[in-house]
């Protein structure tokens, strides 16, 4: 359970190549029922009739650059594409013709402004990429991250190191039942693991405890922070 609870705490989109969103034929402007019935389908939040309301009365002061800025923001924090009923849902209730501008617009000036990114329609939805033609160095930041991943043994090892500290590789491996000397070694090069002195035992074993990189890696302010019995119980 300790160590599920430290994996908890433990994906620069990218891809093959494709076009920038290209401009498609508009429709004349949906309704606010139409829009929230489309959202309703393609699983948008509910809409709030007040906002909805409020939002068609003053959409004509919401500036084509501001709306454009707002769907950017939305796409850049979705996880996932996002259609443009799902998009006119989250912007309560805008027209989708005026969503569909936005984002042909954001295309536009995503293309020519030589930054990395694009706007790619996939999935039924639209998404920010980064450009293909960096793949091979977005890719380096995937195997970076890759190689940090500690393997479930490293992460059992790294909690008893975590609420025994300062422990011995052989109060460690009698907790575990198996040798812990190379996941030791492997934790100390990675710099979660240090050597906190050595013990008064016979042989005066060295005593091993954590580092800041630990307490980095994983969100935690400082020791007391590791979860208690009580909350690894409840989960």
């Amino acid at each position: 359970m300790l160590s599920r609870s430290m994996a908890q705490a433990e994906n620069t989109r990218g891809g093959e190549g494709a076009a920038p969103v290209e401009s498609q034929a508009t429709t004349a402007p949906a309704s606010a029922g139409d829009d929230a019935a489309n959202a309703a389908q393609l699983g948008a939040p509910a809409l709030d009739p007040e906002l909805v309301a409020d939002r068609e009365r003053t959409g004509a002061e919401v500036s084509d650059a501001e709306l454009e800025r707002e769907v950017a923001a939305l796409l850049f924090a979705s996880p996932e594409p996002l259609s443009e009923a799902k998009l006119a849902a989250l912007l309560l209730g805008t027209p989708q013709v005026r969503v569909r501008m936005a984002l042909d617009a954001l295309a536009t000036r995503l293309l020519a402004s030589g930054l990395p990114w694009e706007l790619r329609q996939i999935a039924g939805g639209f998404q920010l990429y980064t450009s293909a033609a960096l793949a091979d160095t977005v890719g380096r930041l995937s195997k970076a991250r890759k190689d940090e991943k500690v393997s479930p043994a490293g992460l059992e090892t790294l909690a008893i190191v975590a609420y025994r500290q300062p422990v011995t590789k052989g109060e460690i491996e009698a907790i575990r039942g198996v040798q812990v000397g190379p996941i030791l070694r492997t934790l100390v090069d990675r710099g979660l693991v240090k050597v906190a002195g050595r013990s008064d035992d016979p042989g005066r074993p060295l005593l091993y405890g954590t580092t800041k990189r630990f307490l980095d890696s994983f969100a935690l302010g400082s020791l007391d922070d590791l979860p208690r019995d009580g909350e690894l119980l409840r989960d």
